[in-house]
């Protein structure tokens, strides 16, 4: 055969070859390396199927021929022939993804039964139930994946014939009732086709493995591959496999097990089989499966058999397996093996007991286990098996499980909240303006927004669950309900939230509590032991940076001081201070915050106290801070009609005077960051006095203080930096020449626009370090604003491939991450010690930190329940 060839007999391959015959025909080829009795049979490359799907499903030319070719082969090697009325062969056809993906393509099984053969394998088995029941579920699995009959058509016949017997399972009808099913199973086919489908096993053959590649498409399995980030371009192999069968009476079953239990890691034997029945069967949930223990007292022979398989399949792959397999009259044959799909909590536990087992290194169980999985175990979590109905769907953008009642605006929540009422905040989408009512609740849920919206970002910075752009929610604010289909919730009614899935449930639901044990904290020691990147977090008062902290953040990467202006007690200070028309009345109004300030830097450094933490000066864009123009202009003409209060009059004109005056068409790219310091040099001076006043005051009331670091934001010329620089450092030197003290601090930037990564030479100059604000990063690079682009597009060029990631979750490489290298290059390059980091939402994403631990930077910083799976994540990018 030439090197391009489509198809390898089992003898071929190996485990190695996953890329090439998909996981399922790799590990089987194993197996039979390792002595296992596993059914003959051929594989067709994923190759194959990726030349079909670019070629709108035309096969490859020669892939006919070698199928034929194979087939034969395999004919000789089984001393059986597909089709045939003596000694005929029977053929499974089943998917083989490189990935994992159970359940989510398609299997014909024994394919090659006709109304010839099922004779042969009737008096070859001495059994003919078993023969013709073997035929009715070709039938019924070639008709609905191949030929595309609807499944029910088949059931309800099924159905209707147990009725007619007066039975309830399948193994219950008669050799003679199930000829029965298979004529009428054959009517069905051949009046939904409008004629007879093919006979010819060969050509039902090719068909069946042409309906696998397609399921390779499918909508289940689209929408899986795209939650677990599995590249559309990988293909699927197809495995044509000698059939054995679990079907032929009382010797014979058929099963599914794991070495270890995947809900607990608990090293036990774990499973479920079926006597008289074949593999789909135990899965698709037709009968109630026993538990595997009780095959030893069914059928003790083959199941020690089995059990010493598992053992040595776990020792070969050094994790724990899933396995599946048929005994056929007595005899144990091993159908597949994979590593098995566990909970979170079984996936520490196996790991961290393999360590202590010696069968793989620290390392090996660093690389095993996947950072989503540490986030589920930092939040209270929904109990698999509640059984209860989902009501609404959405993103989960922010995981963990929440009970509280409905609650439709910030006010209400905060104040129920602060009466220490569970609520569950319901909006459209939140605004920074919602804030206090997000810090008390026990969870989001929105209508709009995405993964990265502002109650998906917020939410998840404080480890709230929030489940964003639910499908199908009808707010009215103004009734306080909300609709999902017929039901209609009132305010104050309980729901429950499970943003690790995206589901919501229209009653209170048990929580299980976050899961973080010895085998969690093992498992990120090992990791802090191997990453080169430190790991900081982004928090803005005393609870969360005392969070970080707990959670092993070294360091804050991101105070974000305007989160602290927008406090309800601040806000009317803050908008005199944005609102005065003289130098002497922002003056004031500064000296009024710069206490306020003060106080939460002191809590901030106190629980951060011998740590670096990056205070970024105030980066709000002005309408946030101001009444909303259109509310504002409401007023007005309200009081103007109800001829009221004329002084009251006079200052609601005088504040939409003022709020028109600062109006922006795109706040977003208006007076914001430094632009803003520039115009008002009094604000970075006050802010930079607070910071140092704070750190003093730990120092002398701890005995120890962070190391400060004083960040502008939103540069994008040399000359800002230069201005802002010279006003944070007078003010500094002033403050500690008054205090007489010493204190060591430095004074740095965010990179957050192209322009400002492109001089970044020049920018360094001026600064003692660098923190990328991938956020703004991405916007301005692509052009996108994020929130409307969730809203709108980006969903849609993500689902299409447009996209293959939402560049908001995971960081844009080839374009934003161009940026951040040549930053990184070029800022080094002016000042080779230069310290440079991250502190968008991308600080958090394990890929993102994968890209940034290869270009350099020294520490990522991200929200403080993200700190376990960063500090996990940078590990992998050094063990990759």
């Amino acid at each position: 055969m030439s090197e391009d060839r489509y198809i390898y007999d089992l003898s071929e391959g190996d485990a190695s070859m996953r890329s090439l015959l998909g996981g399922k025909g790799a590990n089987i080829a194993e197996m039979a390396k390792a002595g296992l009795p596993v059914p003959d049979l051929f594989t067709v490359t994923t190759t194959a199927c990726v030349e079909a799907m670019n070629n709108n499903g035309e096969w490859p030319a020669s892939l006919e021929g070698e199928v034929a070719e194979a087939t034969k082969r395999l004919e000789e090697r089984t001393g059986r022939k597909l089709g045939a009325s003596e000694k005929p062969l029977l053929l499974s056809v089943r998917s083989g993804a490189v990935h994992s993906m159970p359940g989510m393509m398609d299997t014909v099984l024994n394919l090659g039964i006709s109304d010839d053969s099922v004779k042969a394998l009737a008096e070859e088995s001495g059994n003919e139930r078993f023969a013709w029941d073997s035929y009715r579920r070709f039938i019924q699995m070639y008709g609905e994946v191949v030929e595309g009959v609807p499944a029910h058509l088949y059931e309800d016949a099924l159905s209707a014939l147990k009725h007619e017997r007066g039975v309830e399972e399948d193994t219950d009808l008669t050799a003679e009732d199930l000829k029965g099913l298979v004529a009428t199973y054959k009517e069905i086919s051949n009046e939904e086709l409008g004629g007879e489908w093919t006979s010819d096993p060969h050509e039902q053959l090719n068909r069946a493995i042409n309906a696998v590649f397609k399921s390779w498409g499918n909508p289940r399995a689209e929408v899986y591959r795209r939650a677990h980030n599995i590249p559309a371009s990988l293909g699927t192999a197809v495995n044509i496999q000698q059939m054995v069968f679990g079907n032929m009476g009382d010797t014979s079953a058929t099963g599914v097990c794991f070495t270890r239990n995947p809900s607990t890691g608990e090293n036990a034997v774990y499973g479920e089989f079926l006597v008289n029945a074949q593999g789909e069967d135990v899965v698709a949930g037709i009968r109630t499966p026993r538990p595997l223990d009780e095959m030893k007292d069914v059928l003790p022979e083959a199941y020690q058999q089995l059990v010493d398989t598992m053992h040595a399949m776990e020792l070969h792959y050094k994790d724990m397996q899933d396995m599946e397999f048929t005994v056929e009259n007595g005899k144990l044959y091993m159908l597949q093996t994979r590593n098995g799909k566990r909970t979170a909590a079984a996936a520490l536990k196996i790991a961290s007991d393999q360590v202590k087992e010696g069968v793989i290194t620290q390392e090996e169980a660093l690389m095993r286990i996947e950072p989503g999985q540490l986030d589920q175990l930092l939040h209270p979590a929904i109990p698999p098996d509640h059984g209860k109905e989902v009501i609404a769907q959405g993103l989960p953008a922010s995981p963990g499980a929440a009970v509280g009642g409905v609650c439709f605006d910030a006010d209400t929540a905060a104040q129920l909240g602060g009466k220490g009422e569970a609520v569950v905040l319901v909006r459209y989408e939140t605004t920074p303006d919602d804030i206090h009512g997000v810090i008390v609740a026990q969870g989001i849920l929105t209508a709009h927004g995405g993964m990265t919206s502002h109650a998906a970002v917020v939410a998840r910075g404080m480890g709230k669950p929030c489940v964003a752009g639910a499908q199908g929610i009808k707010i009215d604010t103004e009734n306080k309900t909300l609709t999902i289909g017929e039901r209609v919730i009132k305010e104050g009614e309980v729901i429950t939230l499970d943003g690790s899935e995206g589901k919501v449930y229209g009653e209170a639901l048990d929580l299980i509590p976050p899961q973080i044990n010895e085998d969690f904290l093992n498992v990120v020691q090992w990791a802090d032991g191997v990453r080169r990147l430190g790991v900081r977090a982004n928090a803005d008062n005393f609870e969360d940076a005392s969070k970080a902290r707990e959670l092993g953040a070294e360091g804050i990467g991101l105070c974000r001081t305007e989160h602290m202006f927008m406090a309800q007690d601040r806000l009317p200070a803050v908008r005199k201070m944005i609102l005065a028309e003289t130098p002497e009345q922002r003056a004031a109004a500064l000296e009024e915050i710069l206490p306020m300030q003060q106080s939460d830097f002191e809590g901030v450094f106190t629980a951060m106290k011998g740590l670096p933490v990056t205070v970024r000066l105030l980066d709000p864009p002005l309408h946030e801070f101001l009444p909303n123009l259109t509310e504002q202009s409401l007023l007005v003409q309200r009081l103007e009609l109800e001829g009221g209060n004329a002084e009251e009059l006079g200052e609601a004109r005088e504040t939409l005077a003022q709020v028109k005056r600062l109006h922006e068409l795109n706040p977003m790219l208006g007076t914001r960051g430094c632009r803003l310091a520039m115009l008002y040099p009094e604000i970075p001076d006050m802010q930079a006095r607070a910071i140092i006043r704070a750190a003093l005051a730990v120092k002398e009331r701890e005995g120890e203080t962070v190391g400060v670091e004083i960040m502008i934001p939103l540069v994008a010329l040399e000359q800002e930096i230069e201005t802002q620089r010279g006003i944070v450092v007078a003010a500094v030197e002033d403050e500690l020449a008054k205090a007489g003290a010493q204190l060591d601090y430095t004074v740095g930037t965010m990179i957050e626009l192209p322009r400002a990564a492109l001089i970044a030479d020049r920018i360094a100059q001026h600064a003692d370090f660098f923190s990328f604000g991938t956020n703004d990063l991405t916007q301005t690079a692509i052009g996108i604003s994020r929130d409307d682009a969730e809203n709108g597009f980006l969903t849609q060029y993500v689902m299409d491939r447009v996209l293959e990631r939402n560049p908001f979750e995971t960081i844009d490489v080839e374009g934003v991450g161009q940026l951040v290298e040549i930053g990184v290059e070029k800022g080094r390059g002016a000042k080779p010690k230069l310290k440079v980091g991250v502190c968008g939402e991308h600080g958090g994403d394990p890929d993102s930190v994968a890209f940034f631990n290869k270009v350099g930077l020294d520490y990522v910083s991200c929200s403080p329940f993200r700190v376990p799976i960063a500090r996990f994540a940078a590990a992998k990018a050094v063990l990759q």
